[in-house]
């Protein structure tokens, strides 16, 4: 079974905190229940920033990637 598209992609790399985790709610804010939002960000406290605020919020991440210095997460919005 192969995982379902991502909805919308945002590349916050050279951005710090908070911008990342501001700008990844602001694109949640706009899908619809159940599309997924991938975020490419090189902030190394983008890990856990971008994580603790999926699980603060009920939404579920589907993946992250690290590569390199760039982190990538995949988000479906739950709510």
């Amino acid at each position: 079974m192969s995982a379902s598209p991502t909805t919308k992609s945002i590349d916050v790399r050279g951005l710090y905190c908070p911008e990342p985790v501001f700008r990844t709610k602001m694109e949640i804010e706009r899908l619809k229940i159940g599309d997924t939002l991938k975020v490419i960000a090189d902030d190394p406290e983008s890990e856990e920033d971008i994580s603790r605020w999926v699980n603060r919020n009920g939404h579920q991440l589907v993946s992250l990637t690290k590569s390199d210095k760039d982190l990538e997460f995949v988000i479906k919005k739950a709510k």
